[in-house]
């Protein structure tokens, strides 16, 4: 299964629903990404796929500095999960491919 391409998720935290894109590339041990949010690009790190299990990690700075890890489940277009953000609770995350990714020339 590949989850590469461009994904817009919805993140439902304890002060509002969030919204960001994430950008996956690559296959198997090489799969990498980058998270689009207001206050620029952060690389997602620790990036695996297991079955139809995503897991990620990327930090913020804004509102807080916080690090975030993510995990997943994707069937097709969809993914649906958590985050987990500090020490505050879980928040559901849901998303939807937008695009695949592209193939390089």
């Amino acid at each position: 299964m590949s989850v590469a391409g461009t994904w817009n998720l919805t993140i439902a935290t304890p002060v509002g629903e969030q919204r960001t894109t994430v950008e996956l590339t690559g296959e198997g041990a090489d799969l990498r990404g980058v998270a689009r949010l207001d206050g620029g690009d952060v690389a997602l790190k620790e990036v695996a796929l297991r079955g139809e299990r995503l897991t990620w990690k990327h930090s913020i700075t804004r509102p807080l500095r916080l690090s975030i890890a993510f995990d997943v489940v994707v069937r097709g277009d969809e993914m649906e999960g958590s985050s987990k953000a500090g020490v505050f609770p879980r928040s559901r995350v849901t998303g939807r491919r937008v695009a695949p990714a592209q193939p390089v020339l």
